[in-house]
This record gives C-alpha cells, sequence and structure tokens, in this order.
C-alpha cells in the first residue's frame, strides 16, 4: 500500500537533513580550500578541482550541480592569489 503522511514527512526530514549534512562537508571543504593550513588547502584543492570520483557525488548528495561548483569555484581562484603569497600592498 502506498506510504502514509507520517512517513512521506518523516523521509522529507531526513531528505532534507542529508543534503544539508552534503551541503555542510562541501562548505567545510571550501573554507578549508580558503583558509586552511597549506596542507589542508592543498588536499581541498585538489578534492575540489580533480576528484572525478567522489566530488560529483557529494555534490549530487548535496543537491549542487557539481560542474557548475567547480565552474564558480574556478572563478573564485582565479581572483585570488595563490595560498601562502603575500598579498601586495
Amino acid at each position: 500500500m502506498g506510504e502514509s503522511i507520517i512517513e512521506r514527512e518523516i523521509g522529507t526530514d531526513e531528505t532534507v537533513g542529508e543534503v544539508r549534512l552534503w551541503q555542510a562537508v562541501l562548505l567545510r571543504t571550501i573554507q578549508e580550500w580558503v583558509s586552511g593550513p597549506l596542507r589542508q588547502h592543498r588536499q581541498a584543492e585538489a578534492y575540489l578541482f580533480h576528484d572525478n570520483k567522489d566530488f560529483p557525488r557529494v555534490c549530487q548528495s548535496a543537491g549542487l550541480n557539481p560542474d557548475d561548483l567547480r565552474a564558480r569555484l574556478t572563478r573564485i581562484r582565479s581572483r585570488q592569489p595563490h595560498h601562502g603569497e603575500a598579498i601586495a600592498a
């Protein structure tokens, strides 16, 4: 038989929670890429720009398009000085 209203609501809450969890994972990775210590920065950059297995899956789980996210991150990267470089005054 079909699912009840309660089952649909619980399922929706679980789905929303899962999406938010994966969004938090991506946000944390982006934060590490932007302002983390050098090792975390490099790991985050490799994941965000070169991982073609897990990154698309995580983006999908977060409700995001991996190609669009990478394009936005690439634009940000092109405007940022390289990690560890001094910003000219």
